[in-house]
């Protein structure tokens, strides 16, 4: 586990390994989020609509998968 700790000011040092991974420098923007007892921080994206860019791609058509659950609930007279 990575852990730090918090300055007098409130900065927090986020762990080297951690940067890495996530590509955090000098610089970079993040959000804080809240989830009631919880603090998250989530890097900002440059680009966020290049990042998003195939982030829903399956095997399998969400379309497809819906139709043919619709066909089994009717065959089944849902």
């Amino acid at each position: 586990m990575n852990t730090g700790t918090l300055s007098e000011k409130g900065w927090v040092v986020i762990p080297q390994e951690l940067r890495k991974r996530y590509h955090l420098k000098k610089g970079d923007k993040v959000h804080f989020i809240d989830y009631g007892g919880m603090v998250a921080i989530v890097p900002i994206s440059q680009e966020p609509l290049k990042d998003a860019a195939g982030m829903l791609k399956g095997r399998t058509s969400l379309v497809s998968a819906l139709l043919r659950s619709r066909k089994e609930d009717q065959d089944r007279g849902r």
